[in-house]
């Protein structure tokens, strides 16, 4: 079978229209987050790879 779409926005037509840049937040691979760039006016669509650690939101070591 085939699942539907993985994203739930929050807020719906509220938070739509109320924000300028849509990111969309999911868990990577062990402690690995990616943060994507679903919509904005001035930033071109992008992932960007991060882990949150003690010592805060740092890159991901390979």
């Amino acid at each position: 079978m085939f699942a539907g779409p993985q994203i739930k926005p929050i807020g719906r037509n509220i938070m739509a229209h109320a924000s300028t840049t849509r990111l969309a937040l999911r868990k990577g691979r062990a402690e690995e987050r990616i943060c994507k760039v679903i919509s904005s006016p001035c930033l071109a669509e992008a992932e960007a790879r991060f882990q949150i650690t003690t010592e805060g939101v740092t890159d991901v070591k390979d």
